[in-house]
């Protein structure tokens, strides 16, 4: 109980459990708002790593879909000419695309 004073003492007893009562809850709050803080951080956390991941999948895909169409774009012609001009197994040929002066 308080001290004697000229406010009832119902009251200022009713104030000071009040008080009493936010400051022993507040470890329990504060513990609270830590544990929400640090689950909220590693859910962005994983999120960010499951973006990225789907992120580097779109990368490395279009990287094997721009080497897949270099390769068929290579003209067969070429191919065969080079390769026998390596071996030395055949003459070397020239083939042009239509291009005056582009042989290969």
């Amino acid at each position: 109980m308080a001290f004697p004073t000229a406010i009832n003492d119902q009251i200022t007893d009713s104030v000071a459990q009040a008080n009493t009562e936010v400051l022993g809850g507040a470890p329990a709050v504060a513990m609270g708002n830590l544990f929400v803080a640090t689950g909220q951080a590693l859910s962005n956390a994983a999120h960010n790593a499951t973006n990225n991941q789907q992120q580097s999948y779109v990368t490395m895909q279009a990287s094997t879909t721009q080497a897949v169409s270099t390769l068929l774009s290579i003209d067969t012609a070429s191919d065969g000419s080079a390769t026998s001009d390596i071996d030395g197994s055949g003459t070397k040929t020239t083939r042009t695309r239509g291009v005056a002066g582009l042989h290969y």
